[in-house]
């Protein structure tokens, strides 16, 4: 029996990142070998262990074999007899094919294993076992499928994009984009289930760079199937003040990298990534013609969140991204009642953290503009003001004076407004 390190952290070590999760691959052993050392069995899929103490995960070495169309149509073998390098042929990317041996005791009790943490001593000794060539992919920067069993799984096509996104001086190898371009014409990304694909893509708008990601999706042709919504938007030229010599698709990707500069969360970049869907031409059984694009924004946007099955934290603070962001861009002309009617429209007096997220969206699309990375944007600033002399209203003194006279709740609530948008005024005078 031998137990290897095997994957991302290989991979991560070789490249002299830090160390994550760490994955092992255990050869020679069956089920039962390990339950009797203290192992629990986890997954229903294929045969995955935890550790009795480090709880990391131990695999045992496994073929697969494709019997249907999706990443769930597979049949997975597993005995001692499985080798290393078949285990690793049925990996996604080369440079996530590279295992390490490690050395295994048992001292009268569950097996530990050894690893030396410099990956320099690694290449000098007969430890590192790369029969797919990942250790010079990742010398020449290059993904690369590592077997033609890649198209078997089109889950590997969002991967690989996640990858690209993450490691963003790499290329694609050509004749793996060449091989996502199949998989794509011969329906395999249309059986993705909706959980895998919003789990990829979440993974993705989380990288250091997410537009590559996009990029990827749309050379093979998977973010027209996948995200048809934000694939219109290639070719829609953006309006004349918004720098006319590029297009809306450009636009998002610059406003995408820019939400990833600027460290956003994930509700942010999602809705950087969707701001402005309703500016594509959209077929007339979709949606009708007529509605304005912030409106086609949102609804479009609402029909692919419920596709995806996107949180909802994500899915509410796009669609207000979508609808308000211009409104937001604008705001500098609004009087007090204007102001506090767009706070009200955005709800934040109730959820002033979620507000700051909406500004920062906003933010991100101001500066995701030719010329405009580094321009500031003074919008958030005074809205933020605005929403703290709004806050400084007691609501519950006009509301109990009000209703001592009799006041209806309408007529509470309007006197409110109109508190609010006093403070506002009076704070714009102040300042």
């Amino acid at each position: 029996m031998q137990i290897y390190l095997v994957g991302g952290a290989v991979r991560d070590a070789l490249m002299g990142l830090p160390l994550q999760d760490r994955d092992w691959v255990v050869v020679g052993a069956t089920p039962q070998i390990l339950l009797d050392q203290g192992f629990m069995a986890v997954g229903k899929d294929f045969p995955v262990f935890l550790h009795p103490s480090t709880r990391e995960e131990y695999a045992l070495a496994r073929t697969e074999r494709k019997t249907a169309p999706g990443y769930k149509g597979f049949s997975v073998h597993t005995s001692p007899d499985v080798t290393l390098e078949e285990d690793l042929a049925r990996r996604d990317i080369t440079i996530n094919a590279i295992a390490v041996l490690a050395h295994s005791t048992v001292p009268g009790g569950p097996f530990d294993v050894q690893i030396s943490p410099d990956p320099a001593l690694w290449t000098l000794t007969d430890s590192v076992v790369d029969p797919y060539g990942g250790r010079a992919d990742i010398a020449n920067k290059v993904l690369r499928h590592v077997t033609p069993a890649f198209r078997e799984d089109p889950v590997r096509i969002l991967r690989l994009a996640r990858f690209a996104a993450r490691f963003t001086d790499f290329h694609v190898a050509p004749e793996t984009r060449q091989l996502m371009r199949e998989m794509v014409d011969a329906g395999e990304v249309d059986h993705l289930v909706a959980e895998r694909v919003w789990q990829e893509l979440a993974k993705g708008l989380m990288e250091a760079q997410p537009a590559r990601m996009i990029e990827v999706l749309r050379d093979c042709g998977a973010l027209k199937k996948l995200l048809p919504e934000l694939d219109r938007l290639w070719g829609v030229p953006q309006r004349a003040e918004y720098h006319p010599e590029i297009d809306t698709g450009a636009h998002v990707l610059l406003v995408l990298d820019m939400a990833a500069r600027l460290r956003a969360n994930l509700a942010v970049r999602f809705a950087c990534l969707t701001h402005d869907l309703g500016k594509g031409e959209t077929p007339a059984d979709v949606l009708p013609r007529h509605i304005g694009h912030e409106e086609r924004s949102v609804r479009l946007l609402k029909n692919l969140c419920q596709r995806l099955r996107v949180p909802t934290e994500c899915a509410e603070l796009a669609q207000v991204v979508a609808r308000e962001h211009g409104n937001i861009h604008r705001s500098a002309s609004l009087n007090a009642a204007g102001i506090v009617r767009l706070l009200e429209r955005c709800d934040a007096l109730r959820k002033p953290e979620r507000f700051a997220d909406i500004l920062l969206a906003c933010e991100c699309d101001a500066r995701g503009r030719l010329g405009q990375h580094d321009a500031p944007y003074p919008v958030a600033n005074t809205l933020a003001q605005a929403l703290g002399h709004a806050k400084s209203v007691v609501t519950h003194l006009i509301a109990e004076s009000a209703q001592s006279t009799g006041a209806s709740g309408q007529t509470i609530g309007k006197m409110i407004h109109q508190a609010r948008i006093q403070a506002v005024q009076a704070g714009i005078e102040g300042d």
